[in-house]
């Protein structure tokens, strides 16, 4: 059950040993003044007022220093919840931190949920959900593109959007209704002006569901795998492609021995580069190990990139394995192309190939395009927005897209005009969904839950 009476207390930052040299322990309710007041010590004629950093030390009831530290308050609604925050800037650390913690919940704080602070902050309207979401996304972002994604998203922007479709609906929902009571004093309706403005609802609606694609790539990122018998050249592509020796190369087959893995980021899309141990029939347990691992890496990645060595060409090796792969998530990589003139020719796939060398740096280029469209299908829209929508708010805009589709079905079928506004509500109520105007506790309760316990 939401309660916003009382007072949460949480640490704000991460925390972990010798990582990080503050830490803020963070309070948010009606009493937030009145435990600052009691736990901390600020020295001199210091004056305690909103906005204003306060320096101190943090004490129990024994009059025991804690830590010194800064205080900043923040008093409601000019707070990030609207209500009166409280801010314990204090060393970073994971014992002092914690007894910061313990002392707020000792003087009438409780432990806040997870998302609390910023669930607090959507109830008292300081943010709608879609700004809400955004903060999460932001928190988490794995690239530039995403960062610079949910920055649009906490400015409002997806949300102006949405608000400007509802209002739009609640309007034609207006002129509708006024039908059913009073279409004997008002003009005859034009029907092909309503069917317009249907069409072009449907038209914004979208375009905003062309942008979920690229928003599930930018917050979750691609798991590729690089796959393949053992010496073809999958470390040597790793270290090429993520211009790191992440991974050790030698000339003796079986090297890796585990599932090596680095980071980049292709055309603002994150993605995690698996390199696996060389798939082949071995005797060595480790190595046999090793492999297990690397056909767990297969499922569960996004994409694989099946690399052959350009000097031997496609083996029957290759097309055993070859067979044991779910041919839509390939491409194939011939690599080595630098010691041999005469480029093998792989008929026997219908995947894309691409022809690389991994010590001249040859065809990474030509690899990450073929990865991005790969990847997204062709799904992958450019539109002129500047933000996308997650999973939650392109269920929502199905459903207005439908209610809409209905909507024109049932003008195209003349049925009475209550029956059309049956479906406009439908609409409507969808369309607040995704800003929260019309939202209920379990669903607010499924967003916060995956939020971090301090924000």
């Amino acid at each position: 059950m939401l309660d916003l009476g009382d007072t949460i207390a949480a640490i704000a930052t991460a925390v972990a040993p010798e990582q990080g040299s503050i830490a803020i322990v963070r309070l948010s309710g009606g009493d937030s003044v009145k435990i600052a007041h009691t736990i901390f010590h600020a020295p001199g004629k210091q004056i305690w007022e909103s906005h204003r950093i306060l320096y101190g030390y943090i004490q129990n009831a024994t009059g025991q220093t804690i830590d010194e530290a800064l205080l900043l308050l923040m008093l409601a609604p000019r707070s990030y919840t609207r209500e009166d925050v409280v801010e314990f800037h204090c060393h970073g650390g994971m014992m002092t931190v914690q007894k910061v913690l313990n002392l707020c919940i000792q003087n009438g704080a409780r432990l806040a949920r997870p998302g609390e602070f910023t669930l607090r902050a959507v109830l008292n309207g300081r943010l709608d959900l879609t700004q809400a979401e955004a903060i999460a996304d932001l928190i988490g972002a794995k690239s530039s593109a995403s960062a610079d994604n949910a920055l649009a998203g906490l400015q409002g922007k997806l949300s102006q959007y949405i608000q400007k479709l509802r209002h739009q609906c609640l309007d034609l929902l207006a002129e509708l209704e006024a039908r059913i009571d009073f279409d004997e004093d008002l003009v005859p309706l034009n029907y092909d002006h309503i069917q317009k403005q249907i069409f072009l609802l449907l038209e914004q609606v979208h375009q905003l569901l062309a942008t979920a694609e690229r928003g599930e790539l930018l917050r979750r990122g691609i798991k590729v795998a690089i796959v393949g018998r053992p010496n073809v050249g999958k470390s040597s592509l790793l270290n090429a492609w993520s211009q790191t020796e992440r991974a050790i190369v030698t000339d003796l087959p079986g090297t890796t021995r585990d599932v090596v893995d680095a980071y980049l980021v292709v055309q603002g899309i994150p993605v995690e580069i698996l390199d696996t141990a060389g798939i082949r029939s071995t005797d060595d347990p480790v190595e046999q190990i090793g492999i297990d691992r690397s056909r767990q890496a297969i499922q569960k990645a996004d994409i694989i990139l099946w690399v052959v060595d350009a000097l031997t060409g496609w083996t029957k090796e290759d097309e055993r394995l070859y067979q044991e792969l779910e041919a839509s998530k390939v491409i194939a990589i011939v690599n080595k192309i630098d010691l041999t003139a005469e480029l093998p020719q792989i008929s026997q796939i219908k995947t894309p190939i691409i022809y690389t060398s991994a010590l001249n740096h040859t065809g990474i280029d030509q690899l990450e395009s073929v990865l991005i469209e790969q990847v997204s299908q062709g799904k992958v829209q450019q539109t002129n927005v500047t933000y996308t929508i997650n999973q939650r708010q392109q269920t929502a805009l199905l459903q207005v897209q439908q209610a809409l589709q209905n909507m024109q079905t049932t003008i195209t079928q003349k049925l009475p005009i209550d029956f059309w506004t049956i479906d406009l509500r439908t609409a409507i109520q969808a369309l607040g969904s995704i800003t929260g105007e019309e939202i209920t506790e379990s669903v607010l309760d499924r967003i916060f839950s995956k939020f971090c316990i301090g924000k």
